[in-house]
């Protein structure tokens, strides 16, 4: 049978469920870490969590997973049934998230195809020493008396030899799954795994569940049965087997023994041909039968299993929106979805092709039909690119969740008594884009703790709350996403700024303090090696590997912005486009090259007449619009073009707005609008301000995507 048994599946299956379970428990740990214990509704969950895991692990023979699990699936069983007080919180917090971290651990090694060898005793240790503390604390000790241990014993043999007694009980269960769920008699064998630690007698239908992989459809369409023996309630039961993501309904049916020893046959209708009796006869049977079965006090759905009901009242009360239903999702290779993306792309360029075709430019040519076909084309192309879109965009939760994580393990270590908040973390961004800005992300969030925030005397001593804050924040504004990292410590020092960059010789030479603003001090930081630590630490001041984190930014489009107030504090502000894939754009022409620009940056388009230009004599021009003055860039004088429109009345002035700032861009006339599939700049070639990449247009040319922030700094 084990030469028969695959597990490719189920490791896949093993590692996607186990990465959400352990997500959704470092959120819960996380939400509550300031409380003064958890909530019976959070053990409950930690408990579960780690008895699946447990059980999983199990299956798939990672014996040191499953020990940790265990061993933590003990803590809460205690505290689930004794209800110690003086539980040190924030201790089991930090042992929570550190039995999280190993198995993340134990499962990264495992999904890299390396052996799952990590040793956990230390951690399993520590857990005892927790464990045999708030057993001895208070009524902990007495309640514990009354308790029996959480034992967990591997089954010698798969079929456990029945040992009835007095107190045995005989159950009928029958467990239906989702119909979305995938490789059920995997799932059904975790349910039979689950279920050994009380049964003393367990037999189930199919049997084949993991050798027979055509068992999955059974079990989809008449359920899962099981015949359990144990000395077990039902509630218990109910527990064990409890509905989930891929657990639909549970039916559980307590019967006699006589009952139980019929097997699958109890319960089910004999059904046969009556040939011997009238038609009379063989009604009545039908209605005493019918009348029989309403007088039945078990109904289909009476056993159907339900939350377990709220005991006492909750110590700490977080109220969550209603999750949708997760077996209505489907998890898809990541790469998948960039093929899809990448097809999309083609399309839509395809689609150009065609409706900038050469052949539809004969005069007198009747295109009524075309483009009428080709309307409802491009409107089925738009629909594609944005659901595509919308299934690759995903909130932030995850990333700041990471954050949340940070800032706890961070603070405790530095001794800083630090508060996180967290703003707009439902904020949905492309995959691709959250990938790249992790890093960063973690790089300012622990600047921000280390160098950023004082100690907790020196907040004291300038008058300050002695709790520090950290608050990341994020939001969708023009096609762009604004990520925030605020800290209230005591900002940036700029003299100390302008000192170093004067030492690095950074600093242009005769140029006075001065001279240079704010924003352009407080950007120095981010230049390669540059810092104003004096001492370096495990985590690192502000401009340690700053340039680091500019550098992943540029590489999607992104900038960096950093505001300080001496003092109160600093923000630092990560601006990201949405999506790296398509977007709507203008076409632009400058002598023989073309040019895309970002259609939410475009604030209008302007023929203007040569007394509205002011000329400098430093060569800078200025128009006057409205009673306003704007400066004026000439695109083709920028890149060093040639044969391009000179003559302002020739041309169009493109008005851009960006980050409050406005610009007039001219260039020699407009192409129109049109969706633009973003291809980056190829490596070979050198960074060029103003530019963040390119595309391909209708008629097979390359244009090249603007990136107006260049041209602003």
């Amino acid at each position: 049978m084990a030469d028969e048994f695959n597990t490719d599946g189920m490791l896949d299956m093993y590692l996607f469920e186990n990465e959400q379970l352990l997500e959704q428990l470092q959120e819960m740990v996380l939400e509550q870490k300031d409380a003064e214990c958890f909530d019976e509704d959070s053990i409950n969950e930690i408990f579960r969590t780690m008895h699946t895991i447990k059980g999983s692990s199990g299956i798939m023979m990672f014996d040191n997973i499953t020990a940790i699990a265990h061993k933590l699936e003990d803590v809460f069983y205690f505290l689930r049934e004794s209800h110690p007080d003086n539980v040190p919180h924030l201790e089991l917090v930090e042992h929570v998230l550190e039995v999280e971290d190993f198995i993340s651990g134990e499962m990264a090694k495992i999904k890299e195809g390396q052996s799952s060898d990590g040793d956990p005793s230390e951690i399993i240790d520590d857990l005892n020493q927790f464990l045999d503390k708030i057993k001895g604390n208070g009524n902990g000790e007495k309640a514990a008396k009354d308790i029996p241990e959480n034992v967990h014993e591997e089954a010698k043999q798969f079929y456990i030899a029945p040992v009835a007694n007095a107190d045995s009980r005989f159950y009928k269960i029958t467990v239906h799954f989702f119909q979305e769920t995938e490789m059920s008699n995997v799932h059904a064998y975790k349910v039979v795994y689950a279920l050994k630690e009380i049964a003393e007698d367990i037999l189930y239908s199919p049997e084949e569940i993991l050798t027979d992989e055509s068992c999955a459809d059974v079990i989809l369409e008449k359920g899962f049965r099981i015949l359990l023996q144990a000395q077990a309630s039902e509630e218990e039961i109910r527990e064990i087997i409890g509905i989930g993501y891929d657990i639909e309904k549970v039916d559980v049916l307590e019967c006699k023994a006589e009952e139980f020893l019929k097997g699958f046959k109890f319960g089910e209708e004999e059904t046969g041909i009556d040939l011997d009796s009238s038609v009379e006869e063989i009604e009545a049977k039908a209605e005493n039968a019918l009348e029989v079965k309403k007088e039945n006090k078990i109904a289909p759905g009476d056993f159907v299993v339900k939350p377990k009901e709220q005991t006492k009242p909750k110590k700490v009360v977080k109220e969550k929106p209603k999750a949708d239903n997760k077996a209505t999702f489907i998890s898809v290779n990541v790469s998948k979805m960039d093929m899809l993306m990448d097809l999309i792309g083609e399309l839509v360029i395809s689609e150009s092709v065609v409706m900038q075709n050469p052949d539809l430019k004969v005069p007198g040519l009747d295109l009524t039909n075309f483009n009428k076909a080709a309307t409802q084309m491009a409107k089925i192309s738009t629909d594609l690119q944005n659901v595509i879109m919308s299934m690759r965009m995903v909130p932030l939760t995850n990333t700041f969740q990471k954050m949340n994580r940070i800032v706890f393990d961070v603070s405790r270590k530095l001794g800083k008594d630090i508060e996180f908040e967290m703003v707009g973390e439902n904020t949905e961004v492309d995959k691709n884009i959250i990938e790249h800005i992790s890093d960063p992300l973690m790089h300012i969030v622990r600047n921000a703790l280390d160098h950023g925030i004082e100690s907790n005397e020196e907040r004291k001593a300038a008058g300050k709350k002695e709790k520090g804050k950290v608050t990341l924040s994020a939001k969708n504004e023009a096609g762009k996403v604004w990520i925030s990292v605020t800290d209230n410590g005591k900002g940036l020092d700029r003299q100390k700024i302008l000192s170093k960059a004067r030492q690095q010789g950074i600093l242009e030479e005769g140029k006075p303090d001065s001279a240079y603003s704010d924003k352009e001090v407080y950007q120095l930081i981010t230049l390669p090696g540059f810092s104003t630590n004096d001492q370096v630490t495990e985590y690192s001041g502000r401009g340690v590997g700053m340039d680091v984190v500019v550098q992943n930014l540029q590489a999607i489009g992104g900038m960096l912005e950093i505001e300080s107030t001496p003092g109160e504090g600093s923000t630092m502000n990560l601006k990201i486009p949405l999506t790296l894939a398509i977007i709507d754009g203008i076409v632009i022409e400058t002598g023989t090259s073309s040019f895309v620009v970002e259609t939410g940056l475009v604030k209008e388009f302007v023929s203007v007449r040569e007394d509205m230009m002011i000329h400098e004599p430093n060569g800078d021009e200025f128009i006057m619009l409205r009673g306003e003055c704007f400066p004026v860039l000439r695109l083709g004088d920028w890149y060093e073009l040639e044969n391009y429109c000179k003559n302002v009345e020739d041309g169009m002035m493109v008005v851009l707005e960006l980050d409050g700032k406005t610009i007039c861009m001219f260039v020699d006339k407009l192409v129109g609008k049109q969706e633009i599939v973003v291809k980056p700049i190829p490596s070979y070639i050198k960074k060029i301000k103003g530019l963040s990449g390119c595309t391909q247009l209708g008629d097979g040319s390359i244009a090249l995507i603007l990136d107006p922030s260049g041209f602003v700094e």
